[in-house]
């Protein structure tokens, strides 16, 4: 260490001597007498001394900076830092629950036969049950309930901060009862925005029966009667029972995965089923 600090300084001296000869060579000192300039006046030489002072003092301060024979030794090294990479979040995955509730007397959409049975509990007022319809339950149909790998159900659950939500729930269930449910179904999601905040909600789920064309009186008194409000409060109490604190709520044999996932984990969910 020692006899690295005296190289570095004796660096230092040889930068300085190297500005000293520079200058010298530019007031063009006679070296064999000097005291003898070369057609240089007073003012003259007071500039060029004032100039070698200051290039002097930058070399000696600077270091590793020299004009001649300096070679940078001396500077620092930069290291520079390690970026850290940004953890993936884990991405939930269906769980088995004690008491898992099982299909009921609702409407089946695809084959009865199927190797794995996936039930939704859903609340047709809420953005991430619209969410799940829009984006997700497609490529679910396409992929696995239409080639007969899944048979899928849904159940009610609406959620008590979603006042239009029951009667949501009943309108599919008298539009069942004239097998119309999956019409319904998709109406009243795909056209959650205007009738979510209604106050009049259940006159345009009636206007929905009739663009579907069921027999719009026999759909009018059922759902003005509530014909099917026990049937959403069983699906509910069914969903409470398993587990289900929020919607989307869905069990894949029994399994439960909640929240508007992304189709992947369904699709390992499901293929990990299929597997078994």
């Amino acid at each position: 260490m020692l006899l690295q600090a005296k190289k570095a300084r004796d660096g230092k001296k040889e930068d300085v001597y190297d500005a000293a000869e520079f200058l010298s060579s530019l007031l063009l000192i006679d070296h064999q007498n000097p005291l003898i300039l070369k057609g240089m006046n007073t003012w003259a030489l007071v500039s060029f001394a004032l100039i070698g002072f200051i290039v002097g003092y930058v070399a000696h301060g600077m270091g590793g900076t020299t004009l001649g024979r300096g070679n940078g030794a001396n500077r620092p090294t930069v290291v520079q830092p390690t970026p850290t990479p940004t953890p993936t979040p884990t991405a939930p995955a269906a769980a088995a629950v004690p008491n898992p509730p099982t299909e009921d007397d609702d409407f089946v959409l695809g084959d009865e036969d199927a190797a794995v049975t996936m039930i939704e509990f859903t609340d047709y007022q809420c953005p991430f049950c619209s969410r799940h319809f829009t984006q997700t339950f497609g490529q679910i149909k396409s992929e696995y309930i239409d080639t007969g790998k899944v048979k899928y159900i849904v159940r009610d659950f609406p959620l008590s901060i979603h006042p239009n939500a029951p009667k949501a729930s009943e309108a599919t269930e008298c539009a069942d009862d004239q097998g119309k449910f999956w019409g319904m179904h998709d109406a009243i999601f795909t056209k959650q925005a205007l009738w979510s905040s209604a106050p009049n909600a259940p006159e345009l789920f009636k206007q929905y029966a009739a663009e579907l064309n069921l027999n719009t009186g026999t759909f009018n008194d059922c759902l003005d009667s509530g014909k099917h409000a026990a049937e959403v409060q069983k699906d509910f109490a069914d969903g409470s029972a398993g587990g289900v604190t929020g919607t989307p709520a869905f069990f894949i044999n029994g399994k439960k995965l909640s929240g508007a996932v992304p189709f992947a984990n369904f699709k390992a969910a499901i293929d990990a089923e299929l597997a078994n």
